[in-house]
C-alpha cells in the first residue's frame, strides 16, 4: 500500500486512474449528478494551489473554509495541502459570532464560503475580523453585497493561479511538505464554553490511513462513498480522506436534509454517518410495522426474529445456523431484507460506519438482524476520528469496537478513557491551560469518557462530564437515558433533567405527525400543538412508551416527569451544537420556567 502525503496525494491517484471517476456532485439545477475525474480533480486541485501563492498565502498559514459539502471543498484542501498551508474548515451552519471568534482565533486572513448563508454571515463579521483580507465565494449564485469592494468568485479565484511562474512556487512547497507539518485546525462546537481548535497534523492522518487498511482489507477502488456528515466534522473528514487514499469514488450531499433523496439516487456501498441516521430508519421501519396488518406484518416480525437468531446468535460468534434456520434467511435475504434496503437507498451497501454518539443496542442487533452492516465505532477530534470500530468479520453488541491497531488505550481514575498514540492531537491550539488539563505527565489524553475493556473491545459508560448528580446524591448517567428512550418513534429529541434535582424529569420533542394521526385516529378533539400535546390521552400515550423502555434503569434513574415540547431544540437559540449535541446550560436556561414546574409539589 501507498501512502502518500496529503500534499500530492490526488495527483498520484490521477496518475494511476486517470480518467476513473473520483468525486461526484449534485447539480440542482438538471438534478444530475455530475462526474469529477482524478485527472480533472488533479488539474482544479494544481490550479487552487497556484492561486493561493498569487493571493499570498504562506506556508503553515491558516486559511478557512465555510460551506456545506462541496467538490470545492476538497479542491481547496488539497491546493492548501500542496503549499503546506493548514485549513480551517467552519459548520456551514455557524452563526456570525462563532465565524468571528474563529477568524480572529486563528488570525485567518482569506476566507472560503458557500453559499448565500455563508457568504452574509460572514460578510456581517468581517468589520470585526481584525486579519480577514477576503472572502472566496464557491457558489456563482452568491449575491455579493453592494458594499463588498475584495470579495472573489471561486473561478476568479482560480484564473489568479493561470498566471506564469507560480507553480515553481508550489512544486518547492511541496518539496518541503513533512508528516510534522500541521495540517488543520479543527474547532471543537464545544457543549459548554468557548470551542478549541484541535491541532491535527498530517502524520495523524497518515497513521489513520495505516491503522484503517489492517481493519477494511475488503475495501476496494470500486467502492462508492456518499458523503454525508459535515466535511467540518473529523469522522467524515477522515473517511472522506481515507476514501481518497483507497481510491474509492466519493459522492458529494450537498445538503444534510437531502439525503433521502441523494441516497436513493446514488445507492452508495459505503457511507458513514451518526446514530441519529439509523434511529430515523429504525423508527421508520417500526412505523412501517405498525401500519402493516395480517400476513404481511407476521412475514415482516418474522423475517427480523429469523434474522436476529441467524446472523447475531449464530454468525457472529462463529457458529454454523442449522439448515432450516439458514433457508429462511436466504428467503428474507431476497425479500424482505432486500426491500428494505432498497427502500433505504442501501441495497448496495457493504460498509457503514456509525459514531458520534451511543447506538442503542436494539438499533444495533435490527440493523444486523436485516444485514445492514453496521460498523459501531468511537473516536474524538483529538484522535482523528477512531479509537475503536469493528470490521465486517467481528462485532459484539453493546461494545463501540475493536481498539485500531497501533493506538495504546488504558482505563484510567474513575473509569476514564485514556488515550496515547499516533493518531492523538498535539494539543489544542494556542491554549496551553487546556493541553495541561488534557494531557498528563505520561502523555496519556484524557477523554472525559468512562467505559472499560474485554480484551480488545471498547465499551463506554457514561461520558464523566456529563453526569449528573441528584440532591439525594445518585449519579445520573443523562446519554444511556436518552439513547433508550429516543429509539421511540413518537420521539424526536429528547432532554434529560436530574442535576441537583430530587428526581429525574425530561423535556421531550414529539415527532408531530405522529401524534396527530394519533389524535385522530382516536377523535381527539385540538385547536393548536400546545392543546394537543398537553391532552391527557397523548400525555399517558407517552407515558407508557417512556415506562416500557426504562425499565432495565434503577427506580432512581428513571424518568418521573416529563414535558411535551411545542417546537424543537435548534442551533438560532444555542440549544444544539453544530453537531447536534445537546447543550444543556443553555437548554437548562431557556426552558427553567417549564423545568421548575415539572418540580412543583
Amino acid at each position: 500500500m501507498n501512502y502518500h502525503h496529503l500534499s500530492v496525494l490526488v495527483h498520484r491517484q490521477a496518475e494511476k486512474y486517470g480518467e476513473k471517476i473520483a468525486l461526484k456532485y449534485r447539480d440542482y439545477d438538471t438534478a444530475q449528478w455530475m462526474p469529477v475525474t482524478w485527472r480533472e480533480f488533479s488539474a482544479t486541485v494544481r490550479r487552487v494551489a497556484r492561486a493561493l501563492v498569487a493571493l499570498g498565502v504562506a506556508e503553515q498559514e491558516n486559511v478557512g473554509v465555510f460551506s456545506q459539502n462541496k467538490p470545492e471543498c476538497l479542491y481547496t484542501d488539497f491546493g492548501a495541502f500542496a503549499n503546506r498551508a493548514v485549513t480551517i474548515p467552519l459548520y456551514a451552519t455557524s452563526s456570525s459570532a462563532q465565524v468571528q471568534y474563529i477568524v480572529n482565533d486563528a488570525q485567518i486572513r482569506y476566507l472560503f464560503v458557500g453559499e448565500q448563508y455563508q457568504y452574509d454571515t460572514a460578510f456581517h463579521a468581517f468589520g470585526f475580523c481584525h486579519h480577514l483580507q477576503r472572502l472566496i465565494i464557491f457558489d456563482p449564485k452568491v449575491k455579493r453585497d453592494a458594499r463588498d469592494v475584495t470579495s472573489l468568485y471561486f473561478h476568479e479565484f482560480l484564473a489568479m493561479g493561470d498566471a506564469q511562474g507560480l507553480n515553481t512556487a508550489v512544486e518547492e512547497r511541496t518539496a518541503r511538505a513533512s508528516e510534522e507539518d500541521l495540517a488543520n485546525i479543527l474547532y471543537t462546537s464545544g457543549t459548554t464554553g468557548e470551542p478549541k481548535g484541535v491541532m491535527l497534523h498530517h502524520s495523524n492522518y497518515m497513521e489513520a490511513f495505516r491503522a484503517h487498511d489492517i481493519i477494511f482489507t475488503s475495501l476496494t477502488d470500486n467502492d462508492v462513498s456518499m458523503n454525508f456528515l459535515p466535511l467540518t466534522h473529523i469522522f467524515e473528514r477522515a473517511w472522506t480522506f481515507f476514501c481518497l487514499h483507497r481510491g474509492i469514488q466519493v459522492c458529494i450531499n450537498l445538503h444534510p436534509q437531502d439525503i433521502q433523496m441523494t441516497i436513493k439516487e446514488i445507492r452508495p456501498t459505503a457511507m458513514c454517518s451518526v446514530p441519529r441516521f439509523w434511529e430515523k430508519v429504525y423508527a421508520g421501519v417500526q412505523e412501517r410495522i405498525e401500519q402493516e396488518s395480517g400476513l404481511r406484518r407476521r412475514l415482516i416480525e418474522d423475517a427480523i426474529r429469523v434474522g436476529r437468531a441467524h446472523n447475531i446468535d449464530y454468525v457472529r460468534v462463529g457458529k454454523t445456523p442449522p439448515f432450516g434456520l439458514h433457508m429462511k434467511y436466504l428467503f428474507y435475504e431476497k425479500t424482505v431484507y432486500h426491500l428494505l434496503k432498497k427502500i433505504i437507498g442501501i441495497e448496495n451497501g457493504t460498509f457503514f460506519p456509525t459514531a458520534g454518539a451511543t447506538v442503542s443496542d436494539e438499533i444495533c442487533t435490527f440493523a444486523h438482524s436485516v444485514g445492514i452492516n453496521l460498523l459501531v465505532g468511537y473516536g474524538l477530534t483529538e484522535s482523528t476520528a477512531t479509537v475503536s470500530c469493528f470490521g465486517l468479520t467481528h462485532y459484539e453488541i453493546g461494545s463501540v469496537g475493536t481498539i485500531i491497531p497501533g493506538l495504546e488505550v488504558k482505563i484510567g481514575e474513575n473509569s476514564e478513557i485514556l488515550l496515547r498514540g499516533k493518531t492523538i492531537t498535539a494539543g489544542y491550539y494556542k491554549r496551553p491551560e487546556a493541553n495541561a488539563k488534557a494531557f498528563d505527565a505520561e502523555g496519556w489524553f484524557h477523554t472525559g469518557d468512562a467505559g472499560y475493556r474485554k480484551g480488545n473491545d471498547l465499551y463506554l459508560t457514561e461520558r464523566l462530564k456529563d453526569l449528573f448528580k441528584t440532591s439525594n446524591g445518585k449519579y445520573i448517567s443523562p446519554q444511556a437515558l436518552e439513547t433508550r428512550i429516543g429509539i421511540d418513534r413518537y420521539i424526536d429529541q429528547i432532554a434529560i433533567i436530574a442535576d441537583q434535582r430530587k428526581f429525574v424529569s425530561a423535556l421531550i420533542v414529539p415527532v408531530y405527525p405522529l401524534v396527530e394521526a394519533y389524535a385522530k385516529e382516536k377523535g381527539l378533539e385540538w385547536h393548536s400543538r400546545e392543546e394537543l400535546l398537553a391532552h391527557p390521552k397523548v400525555e399517558a400515550l407517552f407515558r407508557a412508551r417512556i415506562d416500557t423502555l426504562q425499565q432495565p434503569f434503577a427506580h432512581y434513574e428513571q424518568v418521573k416527569r416529563f414535558t411535551l415540547l411545542p417546537a424543537p431544540f435548534s442551533m438560532e437559540r444555542g440549544e444544539l451544537t453544530n453537531t447536534l449535541k445537546l447543550r444543556r446550560a443553555v437548554v437548562a436556561e431557556n426552558y427553567k420556567d417549564l423545568i421548575e414546574k415539572m418540580y412543583e409539589e
